[in-house]
């Protein structure tokens, strides 16, 4: 495989397992809740997922998108969860790579390829 098609690539494999991931918290609620109060409990637990989900969307073909948004994210995540270092590695540290990998892909973009 290219440079290149690695570059482009990374990040967007990267991201769908990163979601694949996050979305396993969201697993917890089943021994919590039952009924009505599981499907609630269970769509608001997966709203990160579904909003990286978006995310991506956008990033895959605007790749300044998902540099400057998952970056963020993880700049938001770390503020809030100072006391925790281990959860800022476990769940910012990967968005910072991915942040990190859409910024390579988009400077790596063909200049010529309109947006």
């Amino acid at each position: 495989m290219s440079t290149q098609r690695l570059i482009y690539w990374a990040p967007r494999v990267l991201c769908v397992a990163y979601i694949i991931f996050l979305s396993l918290f969201a697993l917890d609620v089943f021994g919590e809740y039952h009924g009505w109060q599981l499907a609630a409990a269970l769509l608001i637990h997966l709203v990160p997922s579904f909003v990286l989900a978006l995310v991506l969307v956008l990033a895959w073909r605007w790749e300044w998108i998902g540099a400057v948004v998952f970056c963020a994210a993880a700049l938001w995540y770390s503020l809030h969860t100072l006391r925790h270092p281990n959860w800022i590695l476990t769940i910012a540290g990967p968005l910072f790579v991915v942040a990190g990998l859409f910024y390579a892909s988009w400077l790596n973009r063909p200049r010529n390829a309109h947006a």
